[in-house]
């Protein structure tokens, strides 16, 4: 729990560095931005952004003595908010979703290179101030089965299927309080969350399981209960003129089981924009949960993209 609160003090005191070092005119110019951007699409209470983005990569070698791979890449993303406010009722909805596959001349198999759905909400109750009384839900999973690449004796490549939609599965959800100054810098905290670990039967019946190896689920069971506190915190900035950058840090503690080994996960996606289609993204996300891996997983998509806003 004392690592909860270092991680998330340190997150908060470096945003809000980094707020200090906006001018007052700049401060005032992406707010005018934000009012723009941010409409109220319907006159009762509900605003949507969002933005849909596509990354693409090719390299193709001939005769090229330094050597290299023929090698085609894609990323679609999708990152869509749908929030109401009226009176002292809010809702926060945010979708994330993500798929990028790899092909390589010299491989047997497509490879993803991005898989990744997940949906918040957060339904507040003013209590005083920017304070509300909060319940919120979080869901994350993947679109599709994800392998463990080697080799057979003979060099071949091969696969096993490790990961499939809905295996993991995470459900977490929980009463709290919520702190929104506003749509760009909020913070939940709910000292009462249950988390649940969906995986499918298949992995964990196999002969030979060992208990709780395959994302903390015990053998032949489908579902893992834990029960603890989590926070989260969301931060978007105009780093300069046409460059973004959006934080999300989500923390759960186990109080049922090891509480010291806090779950982090956070992710930071910087957009570049060129003009109103292209853009530069850089999307990277850190996870560290022990149930599912005794150390850091990360990812990192960075390129050209093409954007719409709607």
């Amino acid at each position: 729990m004392k690592n909860l609160l270092q991680l998330l003090f340190i997150f908060l005191a470096s945003f809000s560095l980094a707020q200090a070092q906006n001018t007052e005119k700049e401060l005032i110019k992406n707010t005018e931005k934000a009012v723009k951007f941010i409409s109220d699409t319907t006159g009762n209470g509900w605003k949507s952004t969002g933005n849909v983005s596509f990354l693409f990569n090719q390299s193709n070698f001939n005769n090229w003595i330094a050597g290299g791979e023929n090698n085609i890449s894609g990323n679609l993303g999708i990152n869509y908010n749908i929030n109401y406010k009226k009176d002292d009722i809010s809702w926060d909805n945010k979708i994330l979703a993500s798929y990028g596959i790899l092909q390589t001349e010299n491989s047997d198999f497509e490879k993803k290179t991005d898989d990744r759905l997940e949906i918040n909400s957060i339904y507040g109750k003013r209590a005083f101030g920017n304070w509300y009384y909060s319940f919120f839900v979080n869901f994350r999973t993947q679109f599709t089965k994800g392998y463990v690449y080697g080799q057979d004796a003979n060099g071949a490549e091969i696969r096993t299927e490790n990961t499939n939609f809905l295996s993991p599965g995470y459900l977490t959800f929980g009463p709290g309080i919520f702190w929104k100054k506003d749509d760009n810098l909020k913070l939940n905290f709910a000292p009462l969350t249950s988390k649940m670990t969906f995986v499918d039967k298949l992995y964990t019946s196999d002969i030979g399981y060992v208990d709780e190896s395959y994302f903390g689920v015990k053998a032949n069971k489908t579902m893992r209960y834990e029960l603890g506190f989590y926070a989260s915190a969301y931060y978007k900035l105009n780093i300069m003129t046409n460059v973004s950058a959006e934080n999300i840090l989500n923390l759960y503690s186990n109080y049922l089981e090891d509480p010291q080994n806090v779950d982090i996960d956070y992710s930071l996606n910087i957009v570049m924009k060129i003009n109103k289609f292209l853009s530069t993204n850089l999307s990277f996300q850190a996870i560290y949960d022990d149930n599912a891996f005794q150390g850091f997983q990360t990812r990192e998509v960075f390129g050209l993209g093409v954007n719409y806003l709607f």
